[in-house]
C-alpha cells in the first residue's frame, strides 16, 4: 500500500500515520528524517543536501528527489510507504510522478485531512511534547495525566517555539498559497480521498480504514 497523508500542520497527520503504520507494517516517509538521515549517512544525495543547507539555502527540489529516490528504493518500501510533508508544491508533485513513474510504483491513495484554519490554531497551540521521548499531548483533547508532565518518561512537557497562535497562521497561508492546489492534481489523478479531520480521533481512523478497504 503506497500512501500519502496529506493536511494542513495540526490536521492530524502524524496521529494517523501511526495507525497505518501499525496496520500495513509500512515505514512514514518524512522529508525532515530522510534528510536529516542521509546526511548523517554521508550519501551523495546528503552531502549535496547538507552544501546547500551550511550556505543558509533552501535545499532543491532536484536533491530531496533524489533523496527520496533513494529511500523508496530501500527494503523496507517494497509492500509500500507513506508520505508523509512532501510534496509541497505543483512542481514537487509532477517530479515525485515522474520518479514514481520511472521507478514504476504509484500511489494508491492521498488521505486528505480537512480542518479549518481556526480549530488548528487551537489545536497547535494548545499542543505540548516530550523533549525526552517525542511524545505529544494536548492541553484540551489530550492531556497528560500529570499536568505538564510526560506520561511514558517522566520528563518534563514542554511548548514548541513554532507553536504559537502568530506563526501558525503564517504557515497555513502558506500552506494555502502552495499545497491545497495539491488536492485538485491528485484528484484529477483518481487517489485523492477527503475526510474530515474535526471528528474524534477514532472516527477520523475509522474513516480512513474504510476509504482503503
Amino acid at each position: 500500500m503506497n500512501l500519502m497523508v496529506f493536511g494542513a500542520p495540526g490536521a492530524g497527520k502524524g496521529t494517523q500515520a501511526k495507525f497505518l503504520i501499525e496496520k500495513y507494517n509500512i515505514p512514514q516517509i518524512s522529508t525532515g528524517d530522510i534528510l536529516r538521515a542521509a546526511i548523517s549517512e554521508q550519501t551523495d544525495m546528503g552531502m549535496e543536501a547538507k552544501k546547500f543547507m551550511d550556505e543558509g539555502k533552501l535545499v532543491p527540489d532536484s536533491t530531496i528527489i533524489g533523496i527520496i529516490k533513494d529511500r523508496l528504493a530501500q527494503d523496507d518500501c517494497k509492500s509500500g510507504f507513506i508520505l508523509d510533508g512532501f510534496p509541497r508544491t505543483l512542481p514537487q508533485a509532477e517530479a515525485l510522478k515522474t520518479l514514481m513513474d520511472d521507478m514504476k510504483i504509484s500511489l494508491d491513495k492521498v488521505i486528505s485531512l480537512n480542518v479549518p484554519d481556526e480549530l488548528i490554531v487551537g489545536r497547535i497551540t494548545g499542543r505540548r511534547v516530550c523533549p525526552g521521548c517525542g511524545a505529544s499531548f494536548h492541553v484540551e483533547f489530550n492531556p497528560s495525566k500529570i499536568k505538564d508532565v510526560c506520561d511514558y518518561c517522566g520528563d518534563k512537557l514542554v511548548i514548541r517555539k513554532d507553536d504559537n497562535a502568530e506563526t501558525v497562521k503564517s504557515r497555513l497561508g502558506a500552506y494555502h498559497a502552495q499545497t491545497a492546489p495539491l488536492i485538485e492534481f491528485y484528484t484529477n489523478m483518481g487517489v485523492m480521498v477527503e475526510l474530515d479531520g474535526t471528528k474524534d480521533v477514532s472516527e477520523v481512523t475509522k474513516d480512513m480504514f474504510n476509504s482503503l478497504s
